[in-house]
Protein backbone atom coordinates (compact mmCIF):
# COMPACT_ATOMS: atom_id res chain seq x y z
CA UNK A 1 0.00 0.00 0.00
CA UNK A 2 1.31 3.46 -0.90
CA UNK A 3 2.39 5.69 1.97
CA UNK A 4 1.99 9.33 0.97
CA UNK A 5 5.04 11.47 1.70
CA UNK A 6 4.06 15.01 2.63
CA UNK A 7 6.03 18.10 3.55
CA UNK A 8 4.86 20.15 6.52
CA UNK A 9 3.60 22.72 4.03
CA UNK A 10 1.55 20.04 2.26
CA UNK A 11 0.10 18.85 5.58
CA UNK A 12 -0.75 22.36 6.74
CA UNK A 13 -2.49 23.22 3.49
CA UNK A 14 -4.52 20.03 3.63
CA UNK A 15 -5.58 20.86 7.20
CA UNK A 16 -6.47 24.47 6.39
CA UNK A 17 -8.42 23.60 3.24
CA UNK A 18 -10.30 20.76 4.98
CA UNK A 19 -11.37 23.21 7.69
CA UNK A 20 -12.82 25.58 5.07
CA UNK A 21 -10.25 28.25 5.90
CA UNK A 22 -8.65 28.70 2.49
CA UNK A 23 -9.58 31.44 0.03
CA UNK A 24 -12.68 29.60 -1.25
CA UNK A 25 -15.29 30.47 1.34
CA UNK A 26 -18.32 28.21 1.83
CA UNK A 27 -21.70 29.51 0.72
CA UNK A 28 -23.69 29.22 3.93
CA UNK A 29 -24.02 27.92 7.46
CA UNK A 30 -25.28 24.44 6.59
CA UNK A 31 -22.34 23.95 4.22
CA UNK A 32 -20.02 24.97 7.05
CA UNK A 33 -21.50 22.57 9.60
CA UNK A 34 -21.66 19.69 7.13
CA UNK A 35 -18.07 20.35 6.09
CA UNK A 36 -16.75 20.60 9.65
CA UNK A 37 -19.15 17.88 10.89
CA UNK A 38 -19.81 19.90 14.07
CA UNK A 39 -19.81 23.24 15.85
CA UNK A 40 -18.76 23.05 19.48
CA UNK A 41 -20.96 24.85 22.00
CA UNK A 42 -19.12 26.69 24.76
CA UNK A 43 -20.49 29.32 27.14
CA UNK A 44 -17.39 31.55 27.05
CA UNK A 45 -18.10 34.66 25.02
CA UNK A 46 -15.16 37.00 25.56
CA UNK A 47 -15.53 37.77 21.85
CA UNK A 48 -18.58 35.77 20.78
CA UNK A 49 -19.99 32.29 21.48
CA UNK A 50 -17.69 29.66 20.02
CA UNK A 51 -20.18 28.26 17.48
CA UNK A 52 -20.80 31.74 16.06
CA UNK A 53 -17.10 32.66 16.05
CA UNK A 54 -16.20 29.49 14.14
CA UNK A 55 -18.96 30.18 11.60
CA UNK A 56 -17.79 33.81 11.20
CA UNK A 57 -14.20 32.65 10.59
CA UNK A 58 -15.48 30.72 7.57
CA UNK A 59 -18.27 32.97 6.29
CA UNK A 60 -17.16 36.47 7.28
CA UNK A 61 -19.41 39.29 8.46
CA UNK A 62 -22.21 38.19 6.12
CA UNK A 63 -22.94 35.49 8.71
CA UNK A 64 -25.58 36.37 11.33
CA UNK A 65 -25.97 34.37 14.57
CA UNK A 66 -29.72 34.40 13.93
CA UNK A 67 -29.03 31.91 11.13
CA UNK A 68 -27.82 29.36 13.66
CA UNK A 69 -30.82 29.99 15.90
CA UNK A 70 -33.16 29.51 12.95
CA UNK A 71 -31.45 26.31 11.79
CA UNK A 72 -31.77 24.85 15.29
CA UNK A 73 -35.42 25.85 15.47
CA UNK A 74 -36.10 24.25 12.07
CA UNK A 75 -34.09 21.22 13.21
CA UNK A 76 -31.87 21.16 10.13
CA UNK A 77 -29.17 21.30 12.83
CA UNK A 78 -29.37 19.52 16.18
CA UNK A 79 -27.60 19.90 19.50
CA UNK A 80 -26.08 16.64 20.72
CA UNK A 81 -23.71 16.47 23.70
CA UNK A 82 -22.61 20.12 23.44
CA UNK A 83 -22.03 19.81 19.70
CA UNK A 84 -24.20 21.18 16.91
CA UNK A 85 -24.43 18.61 14.13
CA UNK A 86 -26.37 18.20 10.87
CA UNK A 87 -29.72 16.58 11.62
CA UNK A 88 -29.04 13.80 9.13
CA UNK A 89 -25.99 12.71 11.16
CA UNK A 90 -28.16 11.65 14.10
CA UNK A 91 -28.60 8.24 12.44
CA UNK A 92 -24.88 7.68 13.07
CA UNK A 93 -25.41 7.89 16.86
CA UNK A 94 -28.73 6.16 17.51
CA UNK A 95 -27.47 2.57 17.52
CA UNK A 96 -24.72 3.56 19.95
CA UNK A 97 -27.34 5.19 22.18
CA UNK A 98 -29.20 1.89 22.30
CA UNK A 99 -25.97 0.17 23.41
CA UNK A 100 -25.34 2.55 26.33
CA UNK A 101 -23.09 2.79 28.49
CA UNK A 102 -21.22 5.01 26.08
CA UNK A 103 -18.15 4.02 24.09
CA UNK A 104 -14.97 6.09 24.05
CA UNK A 105 -14.99 6.60 27.82
CA UNK A 106 -12.64 4.76 30.20
CA UNK A 107 -14.27 1.56 31.47
CA UNK A 108 -14.23 2.70 35.10
CA UNK A 109 -16.36 5.72 34.17
CA UNK A 110 -18.70 3.61 32.05
CA UNK A 111 -19.35 1.36 35.03
CA UNK A 112 -19.85 4.32 37.38
CA UNK A 113 -22.32 5.89 34.94
CA UNK A 114 -24.23 2.62 34.60
CA UNK A 115 -24.55 2.01 38.34
CA UNK A 116 -25.36 5.67 39.12
CA UNK A 117 -28.18 5.81 36.56
CA UNK A 118 -29.53 2.48 37.84
CA UNK A 119 -29.51 3.79 41.43
CA UNK A 120 -31.53 6.81 40.28
CA UNK A 121 -33.95 5.01 38.00
CA UNK A 122 -36.95 6.47 39.84
CA UNK A 123 -35.71 10.02 39.18
CA UNK A 124 -35.08 9.15 35.53
CA UNK A 125 -38.69 7.99 35.21
CA UNK A 126 -39.93 11.13 37.00
CA UNK A 127 -38.05 13.30 34.48
CA UNK A 128 -39.47 11.37 31.52
CA UNK A 129 -42.99 11.70 32.91
CA UNK A 130 -42.66 15.44 33.52
CA UNK A 131 -41.23 16.08 30.05
CA UNK A 132 -43.89 13.88 28.50
CA UNK A 133 -46.61 15.96 30.14
CA UNK A 134 -45.10 19.46 30.02
CA UNK A 135 -41.84 19.64 27.99
CA UNK A 136 -39.78 21.36 26.74
CA UNK A 137 -38.47 22.49 30.15
CA UNK A 138 -35.23 23.82 31.65
CA UNK A 139 -33.42 21.51 34.05
CA UNK A 140 -34.40 23.62 37.08
CA UNK A 141 -38.07 22.80 36.39
CA UNK A 142 -37.42 19.06 36.61
CA UNK A 143 -37.65 17.05 39.85
CA UNK A 144 -34.49 16.02 41.69
CA UNK A 145 -35.57 12.78 43.31
CA UNK A 146 -32.14 11.17 42.98
CA UNK A 147 -31.46 8.59 45.69
CA UNK A 148 -27.71 8.77 45.08
CA UNK A 149 -26.13 12.21 44.47
CA UNK A 150 -23.58 12.75 41.72
CA UNK A 151 -20.11 13.19 43.17
CA UNK A 152 -17.41 15.15 41.39
CA UNK A 153 -14.47 17.36 42.26
CA UNK A 154 -15.69 19.80 39.60
CA UNK A 155 -18.71 22.04 39.07
CA UNK A 156 -21.07 19.09 38.47
CA UNK A 157 -20.87 17.92 42.11
CA UNK A 158 -24.42 17.26 43.35
CA UNK A 159 -25.90 18.63 40.10
CA UNK A 160 -27.95 15.51 39.86
CA UNK A 161 -30.59 16.50 37.32
CA UNK A 162 -28.06 18.10 34.96
CA UNK A 163 -25.84 15.02 35.01
CA UNK A 164 -28.75 12.62 34.70
CA UNK A 165 -30.09 14.53 31.69
CA UNK A 166 -26.69 14.38 29.99
CA UNK A 167 -26.55 10.62 30.48
CA UNK A 168 -30.15 10.30 29.29
CA UNK A 169 -29.05 12.09 26.10
CA UNK A 170 -26.43 9.39 25.65
CA UNK A 171 -29.17 6.80 26.15
CA UNK A 172 -31.30 8.45 23.46
CA UNK A 173 -34.14 9.25 25.89
CA UNK A 174 -34.07 13.06 26.01
CA UNK A 175 -32.71 15.80 23.77
CA UNK A 176 -32.10 19.52 23.77
CA UNK A 177 -35.16 21.02 22.11
CA UNK A 178 -33.97 24.62 22.15
CA UNK A 179 -32.66 27.33 24.45
CA UNK A 180 -34.15 30.10 26.52
CA UNK A 181 -31.41 32.61 27.19
CA UNK A 182 -28.49 30.47 28.22
CA UNK A 183 -30.65 27.61 29.51
CA UNK A 184 -31.10 24.40 27.59
CA UNK A 185 -34.70 23.29 27.14
CA UNK A 186 -35.18 19.53 27.42
CA UNK A 187 -37.79 17.31 25.82
CA UNK A 188 -38.36 13.67 24.95
CA UNK A 189 -35.93 12.65 22.21
CA UNK A 190 -38.76 11.22 20.12
CA UNK A 191 -40.24 14.72 19.81
CA UNK A 192 -36.92 16.32 18.77
CA UNK A 193 -35.00 13.84 16.66
CA UNK A 194 -35.92 12.91 13.09
CA UNK A 195 -37.47 9.48 12.73
CA UNK A 196 -34.64 7.90 10.76
CA UNK A 197 -33.41 4.32 11.14
CA UNK A 198 -30.12 3.92 13.01
CA UNK A 199 -26.95 2.97 11.16
CA UNK A 200 -25.41 -0.17 12.76
CA UNK A 201 -22.73 0.73 15.30
CA UNK A 202 -19.59 -0.47 13.50
CA UNK A 203 -20.68 1.07 10.20
CA UNK A 204 -21.62 4.31 11.99
CA UNK A 205 -18.22 4.50 13.69
CA UNK A 206 -16.51 3.98 10.33
CA UNK A 207 -18.56 6.74 8.68
CA UNK A 208 -17.92 9.08 11.62
CA UNK A 209 -14.17 8.45 11.31
CA UNK A 210 -14.36 9.22 7.58
CA UNK A 211 -16.29 12.45 8.19
CA UNK A 212 -13.89 13.50 10.92
CA UNK A 213 -10.92 12.93 8.61
CA UNK A 214 -12.68 14.83 5.82
CA UNK A 215 -13.08 17.76 8.23
CA UNK A 216 -9.51 17.59 9.56
CA UNK A 217 -7.75 16.62 6.32
CA UNK A 218 -4.94 14.89 8.18
CA UNK A 219 -4.98 13.24 11.60
CA UNK A 220 -3.47 10.46 13.67
CA UNK A 221 -5.01 7.01 13.45
CA UNK A 222 -4.90 6.61 17.23
CA UNK A 223 -4.96 9.12 20.07
CA UNK A 224 -5.91 9.44 23.72
CA UNK A 225 -9.47 8.47 24.65
CA UNK A 226 -11.69 11.52 24.41
CA UNK A 227 -15.35 11.93 25.22
CA UNK A 228 -17.83 13.23 22.63
CA UNK A 229 -15.50 13.93 19.69
CA UNK A 230 -12.18 12.08 19.30
CA UNK A 231 -9.18 13.64 17.58
CA UNK A 232 -8.16 10.41 15.84
CA UNK A 233 -9.65 8.63 12.83
CA UNK A 234 -8.67 4.94 13.13
CA UNK A 235 -8.40 3.42 9.61
CA UNK A 236 -10.11 6.19 7.64
CA UNK A 237 -8.27 7.60 4.64
CA UNK A 238 -4.79 6.57 3.56
CA UNK A 239 -1.47 6.34 5.34
CA UNK A 240 0.97 9.25 5.20
CA UNK A 241 4.19 10.52 6.73
CA UNK A 242 5.04 14.17 7.24
CA UNK A 243 8.60 15.34 6.74
CA UNK A 244 10.21 16.29 10.05
CA UNK A 245 7.37 14.81 12.16
CA UNK A 246 7.56 11.42 13.82
CA UNK A 247 5.05 8.67 13.25
CA UNK A 248 2.33 7.84 10.76
CA UNK A 249 -0.74 9.87 9.82
CA UNK A 250 -3.99 9.26 7.97
CA UNK A 251 -4.79 11.66 5.15
CA UNK A 252 -7.99 12.30 3.22
CA UNK A 253 -7.06 11.24 -0.34
CA UNK A 254 -9.53 13.78 -1.77
CA UNK A 255 -7.20 16.51 -0.48
CA UNK A 256 -4.05 15.26 -2.21
CA UNK A 257 -2.62 17.13 -5.18
CA UNK A 258 -4.97 20.08 -4.96
CA UNK A 259 -3.90 23.68 -5.46
CA UNK A 260 -3.98 26.02 -2.49
CA UNK A 261 -4.83 29.69 -2.10
CA UNK A 262 -4.81 30.95 1.46
CA UNK A 263 -6.32 33.89 3.29
CA UNK A 264 -6.19 35.50 6.71
CA UNK A 265 -8.47 34.32 9.51
CA UNK A 266 -8.94 34.89 13.23
CA UNK A 267 -9.77 31.64 14.99
CA UNK A 268 -11.57 30.69 18.17
CA UNK A 269 -9.24 28.97 20.66
CA UNK A 270 -11.65 26.01 20.35
CA UNK A 271 -11.49 25.97 16.54
CA UNK A 272 -10.86 22.45 15.23
CA UNK A 273 -7.82 23.63 13.28
CA UNK A 274 -6.05 24.23 16.61
CA UNK A 275 -8.15 22.15 19.01
CA UNK A 276 -5.60 19.31 19.14
CA UNK A 277 -2.64 21.26 20.54
CA UNK A 278 -0.14 18.43 19.86
CA UNK A 279 -1.15 18.26 16.20
CA UNK A 280 -0.96 22.06 16.01
CA UNK A 281 2.60 21.98 17.34
CA UNK A 282 3.66 19.15 15.03
CA UNK A 283 2.21 20.49 11.79
CA UNK A 284 2.20 24.27 12.32
CA UNK A 285 5.13 24.59 14.76
CA UNK A 286 2.83 26.87 16.71
CA UNK A 287 2.67 27.21 20.47
CA UNK A 288 -0.69 27.97 22.02
CA UNK A 289 -2.55 27.60 25.31
CA UNK A 290 -5.96 28.85 26.31
CA UNK A 291 -5.09 31.08 29.27
CA UNK A 292 -8.51 32.00 30.64
CA UNK A 293 -7.94 29.72 33.64
CA UNK A 294 -4.55 31.26 34.47
CA UNK A 295 -4.07 34.23 36.81
CA UNK A 296 -3.83 37.42 34.76
CA UNK A 297 -0.19 37.98 35.74
CA UNK A 298 0.81 34.60 34.29
CA UNK A 299 -0.84 35.01 30.89
CA UNK A 300 1.45 35.39 27.89
CA UNK A 301 -1.15 36.13 25.22
CA UNK A 302 -4.41 37.02 26.95
CA UNK A 303 -7.61 35.70 28.50
CA UNK A 304 -9.12 34.43 25.23
CA UNK A 305 -6.44 35.08 22.60
CA UNK A 306 -7.47 34.26 19.03
CA UNK A 307 -4.94 32.34 16.90
CA UNK A 308 -4.12 34.24 13.70
CA UNK A 309 -3.98 32.25 10.45
CA UNK A 310 -2.17 33.71 7.45
CA UNK A 311 -2.21 31.43 4.43
CA UNK A 312 -0.99 28.06 5.69
CA UNK A 313 0.79 29.42 8.78
CA UNK A 314 -0.36 30.33 12.27
CA UNK A 315 1.53 33.57 12.79
CA UNK A 316 0.33 35.15 16.05
CA UNK A 317 -2.41 35.75 18.60
CA UNK A 318 -5.00 38.49 18.97
CA UNK A 319 -5.77 39.55 22.54
CA UNK A 320 -9.13 41.31 22.38
CA UNK A 321 -12.33 41.65 24.40
CA UNK A 322 -15.86 42.49 23.28
CA UNK A 323 -17.64 44.82 25.73
CA UNK A 324 -21.21 44.90 24.52
CA UNK A 325 -22.43 47.30 27.18
CA UNK A 326 -19.80 49.85 26.21
CA UNK A 327 -20.24 49.02 22.52
CA UNK A 328 -16.53 48.43 21.86
CA UNK A 329 -14.16 45.70 20.72
CA UNK A 330 -10.94 46.48 22.54
CA UNK A 331 -7.71 45.11 21.09
CA UNK A 332 -5.26 44.79 23.97
CA UNK A 333 -2.38 43.39 21.90
CA UNK A 334 -1.46 41.67 18.66
CA UNK A 335 1.23 39.12 19.46
CA UNK A 336 3.48 38.40 16.46
CA UNK A 337 5.18 35.00 16.59
CA UNK A 338 7.59 36.41 14.04
CA UNK A 339 7.63 40.08 12.99
CA UNK A 340 4.76 40.72 10.55
CA UNK A 341 5.60 41.93 7.09
CA UNK A 342 3.54 44.86 5.83
CA UNK A 343 1.15 42.61 3.87
CA UNK A 344 0.50 40.42 6.90
CA UNK A 345 -0.08 43.42 9.16
CA UNK A 346 -2.51 44.93 6.64
CA UNK A 347 -4.56 41.74 6.20
CA UNK A 348 -4.67 41.03 9.93
CA UNK A 349 -5.89 44.60 10.46
CA UNK A 350 -8.59 44.09 7.83
CA UNK A 351 -9.76 40.90 9.55
CA UNK A 352 -9.89 42.62 12.96
CA UNK A 353 -11.95 45.42 11.41
CA UNK A 354 -14.32 42.84 9.93
CA UNK A 355 -14.66 41.19 13.34
CA UNK A 356 -15.69 44.52 14.89
CA UNK A 357 -18.12 45.15 12.02
CA UNK A 358 -19.68 41.71 12.47
CA UNK A 359 -20.04 42.28 16.22
CA UNK A 360 -21.44 45.77 15.53
CA UNK A 361 -18.90 47.24 17.93
CA UNK A 362 -16.57 50.21 17.72
CA UNK A 363 -12.97 49.08 17.28
CA UNK A 364 -10.51 50.36 19.89
CA UNK A 365 -6.88 49.66 18.98
CA UNK A 366 -3.89 49.79 21.37
CA UNK A 367 -2.00 53.09 21.48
Amino acid sequence: MTVHELSRTDARRIAVRAQLLDAVRPEGLLEVVRGLSLLQIDPTAAIAPNADLVAWSRLGSAYAPAELTAALEKRSLLELQAMIRPAEDLALYRAEMAEWPERGTPSSWREYHRTWVAANDACRKDILARLGAEGPLPSRALPDTCAKPWRSSGWTDNRNVTKLLELMVQRGEVAVAGRSGGDRLWDLAERVYPDTPPVPVEEALRVRDERRLRALGIARARGPECQVEPADVREAGEEAVVEGVRGKWRVDPAQLGRSFEGRTALLSPLDRLVHDRKRTTELFEYEYQLEMYKPAAKRRWGYFALPILYGDRLVGKLDATADRRAGVLTVHAIHEDVPFEAAVRHEVGQEIADLARWLDLELVLPH
